[in-house]
């Protein structure tokens, strides 16, 4: 299964379930993408996000992860990203949300 956002970025669902999200992921190309974990919500499946493939990626990118993980937890799954681009990383810990984001919960 494949999305695109725009024509820039967008996911692909592997066999084991994980998302593999690549291209862009800005302004542009994320609003598609917001409603894509209801899928694997409802099908009651923990979720592993890998941005191993994006290109470039801006703010839009940190409010996509919160918003996935804010479902993720509303259904009592976990969620965890993987390969995260340093810039990324870079905007989560300038927020105070790299805790939140990148470590393990220990409650699951």
């Amino acid at each position: 299964m494949a999305c695109r956002a725009m024509a820039e970025g967008g996911f692909t669902v592997s066999d084991d379930g994980s998302w593999l999200l690549f291209g862009e992921l800005d302004f542009e190309t994320v609003p598609s993408l917001l409603d894509h974990p209801d899928v694997a919500l409802k099908a009651g499946k923990d979720i592993r996000v890998d941005f191993s493939e994006v290109t470039r990626v801006d703010s839009a990118g940190l409010a996509l992860m919160i918003d996935w993980m804010q479902k993720a937890e509303r259904a009592g799954l976990s969620i965890t990203f993987q390969n995260v681009p340093e810039q990324l990383q870079s905007i989560a810990r300038i927020c105070d949300l790299d805790e939140i984001l990148f470590k393990p919960r220990q409650d699951r």
